[in-house]
């Protein structure tokens, strides 16, 4: 064999010198591929951490726009509820004999109204009731919150001819019950018949004029008083009042309520 050729293998092939080699430009190191320009990689949860992120301040955005549609604007004035003026009484307050709208509580509301006055009048009158029916239901009237009351009541105790010290009594408690509520209250008086004698008819009057200036309450002796002397103001049963004398009741009553109300 000849030393200075190099060696072949079993199959006759002559492997190539690593000198000769490297003059034709071979390079022994280690050749690095060139990198694939694969896409950035991204983590999946902060992508969707993120996401909840934008969703929630969107959400919050909305809400806050939604509030500030709910509240009112800035120059408005804020929209109070009425306060409520009850009338609070018998047959005559109830609307007895007329139609629907024509009791004196009816046509004081339109009154209230047309004066500007912010007031819900609430009907609580009561056919045939007497002064103990008033502090049965006495309760029910405080429960209310009115700012006003006007009571009205007695009217059935005199026809009935019950005693005085009944009705005194129990006019009494209305009255110190509903001071004692802070409401304000106005007293209505009435008269009777003259069938039933001047001295009942006197005593029975005076229990109004002394309760009245007991408790210190606006009050209207006679609730009556613009009725007299006027046609077509008094039902054919001679006692209550028609639609027109409603629309005067009311006018006496509203005389006497201004000072107390506000606009």
């Amino acid at each position: 064999m000849n030393p200075k050729q190099p060696p072949r293998s079993n199959n006759g092939f002559r492997a190539p010198s690593i000198s000769r080699s490297l003059r034709n430009g071979w390079d022994p190191r280690p050749q690095t591929p060139d990198p694939i320009p694969y896409t950035n990689p991204v983590d999946v949860r902060r992508r969707h951490l993120v996401s909840f992120l934008l969703i929630g301040l969107l959400c919050a955005c909305f809400g806050c726009e939604k509030a500030r549609a709910a509240q009112p604007l800035s120059g408005a004035p804020p929209v109070s509820e009425p306060q409520s003026l009850v009338c609070f009484g018998d047959s005559i307050t109830a609307g007895y004999g007329l139609p629907a709208g024509d009791a004196y509580p009816d046509f004081l509301q339109r009154k209230l109204d047309a004066a500007g006055y912010h007031y819900k009048v609430i009907n609580h009158g009561t056919s045939g009731a007497t002064t103990k029916d008033a502090v049965a239901d006495l309760h029910g009237i405080v429960q209310m919150h009115p700012a006003v009351v006007v009571v009205e009541f007695g009217g059935n105790d005199g026809l009935r001819g019950l005693p005085l010290t009944e009705t005194r009594r129990n006019l009494d408690e209305v009255l110190t019950t509903l001071e004692a509520a802070h409401i304000k209250v106005l007293l209505a008086g009435i008269t009777l018949p003259p069938n039933y004698g001047p001295d009942y008819i006197r005593a029975f009057e005076m229990v109004f004029h002394e309760l009245a200036a007991q408790h210190r309450v606006a009050f209207v002796p006679m609730i009556y008083v613009g009725l007299i002397h006027r046609q077509g103001v008094i039902q054919p049963d001679g006692i209550h009042p028609t639609a027109k004398g409603s629309n005067i009741v009311a006018d006496t009553l509203i005389a006497a309520l201004k000072p107390m109300l506000k606009k």
